[in-house]
């Protein structure tokens, strides 16, 4: 599987010119012309690794790392024409991995990723098999007897976390912690909602079913094989 990389930049030239180098070395890349377009394929596509421009219309930068976080923490690099220490540490206290002042050198760039992705081991074998059933946590797809199935990436999260460890029950506060971190202060019901829904697009599948323990919360019970 290729690796995906996120380039968001409000400037095409700039965009074109990294898409070039990163083709070069056989990366899979999506592109935005600013944040909020890059916050619909975070939340829709796993993404290896984000490069991002800090002045753009819409959502900056700044606010897009911020949100993306949230989400998943997805390594970054933020590329911007703006060289202080106090724009740097703006950005490494974001959670950035590094930080390229524009104009930059495209194959300086190149080795900053090649970098961060031997860092994170992007490309380390992530996969679930349950009998009939393959989980692929690189992918976010489920396969089963032949159909591939692409759930929303928080439903995805979810089912892959509880599949990791069958037959273990997680209480809605360790879910909640796992999937979406500490610091989330979002709906309580979060993951009733998103293990409905799991339920409702998995149903069909005999290998597994995502059952409620009363008062306890949530586990994967795996079927006899």
């Amino acid at each position: 599987m290729k690796t995906k990389i996120l380039v968001v930049d409000d400037e095409i030239h700039i965009r074109e010119l990294i898409k070039f180098y990163l083709n070069k070395e056989g990366y899979e890349i999506r592109e935005a012309s600013n944040g909020e377009e890059a916050l619909e394929i975070v939340e829709n596509e796993f993404i290896d690794l984000a490069i991002v421009d800090v002045m753009m219309p819409i959502m900056d930068g700044y606010d897009f790392v911020k949100e993306m976080k949230e989400i998943r923490d997805i390594p970054a690099i933020m590329l911007t024409a703006k060289g202080t220490s106090e724009d740097k540490l703006k950005g490494f206290d974001l959670g950035i991995d590094d930080y390229v002042v524009k104009p930059f050198d495209a194959p300086e760039l190149m080795a900053r990723v090649k970098t961060i992705l031997k860092r994170y081991s992007v490309n380390a074998q992530n996969i679930i098999t349950i009998g009939n059933t393959t989980l692929d946590g690189d992918k976010y797809e489920i396969h089963y007897k032949g159909e591939v199935i692409h759930l929303p990436l928080k439903q995805f999260e979810l089912v892959f976390e509880l599949a990791k460890n069958p037959n273990q029950i997680f209480s809605r506060e360790q879910l909640i912690e796992r999937i979406w971190g500490m610091d989330y202060d979002g709906f309580d019901r979060t993951v009733d909602v998103h293990i409905k829904r799991i339920r409702e697009n998995l149903g069909h599948i005999e290998d597994f079913k995502v059952v409620t323990v009363r008062g306890l919360g949530y586990k994967v019970e795996v079927e006899a094989q």
